[in-house]
């Protein structure tokens, strides 16, 4: 995938996943907990609507190009 491929919901899409990647690493490392349910369903929700709406964004573009 080049840079010139990314759409405006490819780079939210990214910007989701990276987000609960670095809440995850930043609540860990700031309150010493790293396994804890709540913290678990926030960064689900993020990092799959990030992984989703990736896969989304890059099939939408795959169908535009055919």
């Amino acid at each position: 995938m080049d840079i010139k491929d990314m759409n405006e919901w490819t780079i939210i899409s990214l910007l989701l996943l990276l987000a609960g990647i670095i809440f995850y690493i930043y609540w860990g490392l700031t309150y010493g907990v790293w396994m804890d349910i709540g913290i678990y369903s926030v960064v689900i929700v993020l990092v799959v609507s990030g992984i989703c709406g990736f896969f989304l964004s890059i099939m939408k573009q795959k169908e535009d190009v055919e």
